[in-house]
């Protein structure tokens, strides 16, 4: 029978979620009906619209997946269990600066932990940074109280510290001219963190970061799964970026990855790199590769030659928090990070730029990639290159 269709039919159709509504020969339509589909976006078409077929399957191959089930071999899956993320219950942020301000406000902005503390030498730089985040609070909403103090016996009982305290560059000078000033910085915070926070998991941010993070697992005296530093993830991300903006596509559709040094030594792995799941070179010429992959590299040094005072601060604040989440079970799967190293990717000793499974207690596992012959001896390079850095 002809059907007369009116305004309250196409509203049925909306809150049912359909997106189309199909119109049988015979069927009336009120004027009402169509502007009401088309102000609520109801496409309406004529029909009978035409249906996939159901599929079929053939009585021998249904029995036979019965009788497979029902076999003593057969086992279920296992059921994939997500982790479950975790909200660190204080958070502490040793250097109150730019990238350990941004730290902080991107915490307490994504609820990381129950207590933030801003901790820094400079008379109420850490107070003020932290109040600004309380009183933003209001807004965001966020859940976290920030702290500010400049007492490092304030990171006692933190379940992870972030080290961004250290001098910071100025144009011309490379991260290993920051080694003997920023040592004794490092070797203050261990102290500090290894008496008052024993079970923490430690991410290095200060320069020049390799040789930082081993300073920092030295003195803390902590197993190599609780000493981090963040540098492939902000160097990896400068890669991405670089890719992107030379291929006009966007970063989300780059996948790419930096492992070796914090440094000149960095090595991108070109190998592993895509853009929308193909090789770069389906988007890009051999040089405009090459280009970006020193972006990569000076990519920090250009901030700094632009700033001409300090360092970045946002992207790589951006990097640490990738690893704190990783940490507490938000993020999964390898993440290119700092740690020392016992014979992956034939170095040991040393602390290198590799992928890793990051968990609770820091580190859980290296993840050991396919790449090429040159990009191994790019890694074994920067790793004799800090392993030298370290004994002058």
């Amino acid at each position: 029978m002809a059907r007369v269709i009116g305004s309250e039919a196409v509203e049925d159709a909306r809150q049912r979620g359909r997106t189309v509504f199909e119109i049988l020969p015979g069927d009336i339509v009120t004027e009402m009906a169509r502007e009401t589909a088309a102000r609520i976006g109801i496409r309406l078409a004529d029909g009978p619209i035409e249906r996939p077929a159901p599929v079929r399957t053939d009585g021998t191959t249904a029995m036979r997946r019965v009788l497979y089930r029902r076999s003593a071999r057969w086992a279920a899956p296992a059921r994939t269990v997500q982790p479950r993320a975790r909200r660190f219950s204080r958070l502490a942020i040793v250097g109150a600066g730019g990238v350990g301000g941004n730290i902080a406000h991107l915490a307490a902005n994504a609820d990381i932990a129950e207590e933030i503390v801003l901790i820094d030498i400079a008379r109420g730089v850490a107070a003020a940074a932290a109040l600004d985040l309380n009183h933003a609070a209001g807004i965001t909403g966020a859940g976290a109280r920030c702290l500010g103090s400049e007492d490092l016996g304030q990171v006692s009982g933190a379940d992870a510290v972030v080290v961004t305290a250290g001098r910071a560059r100025t144009p011309g000078m490379t991260r290993s001219d920051l080694m003997d000033a920023n040592r004794r910085v490092i070797h203050a915070a261990a102290e500090a963190i290894r008496t008052q926070a024993p079970n923490a998991v430690v991410i290095v941010v200060t320069n020049p970061l390799d040789e930082m993070t081993a300073e920092m697992l030295r003195a803390t005296g902590f197993p190599r799964e609780r000493v981090l530093g963040m540098a492939g993830t902000l160097d990896s991300s400068r890669f991405r970026s670089a890719l992107a903006a030379a291929a006009k596509v966007s970063p989300a559709d780059v996948s790419a990855i930096t492992l070796g040094s914090h440094g000149d030594e960095m090595a991108p792995i070109l190998s592993l790199a895509r853009i929308k799941g193909l090789p770069l070179s389906k988007f890009l010429s051999e040089d405009e590769i090459g280009a970006c992959a020193r972006d990569a590299v000076t990519g920090g040094g250009q901030v700094v030659a632009l700033r001409r005072s300090g360092s970045a601060t946002i992207a790589p604040a951006h990097a640490t928090v990738e690893i704190l989440d990783h940490v507490r079970g938000v993020r999964a799967g390898p993440v290119p990070v700092s740690v020392m190293l016992n014979g992956e990717y034939g170095v040991d000793g040393v602390v290198l730029g590799v992928p890793a499974h990051l968990g609770q207690t820091g580190l859980v596992r290296v993840e050991i990639l396919n790449i090429s012959e040159t990009e191994r001896t790019a890694l074994r390079t920067a790793a004799d290159a800090i392993r030298h850095r370290l004994s002058q």
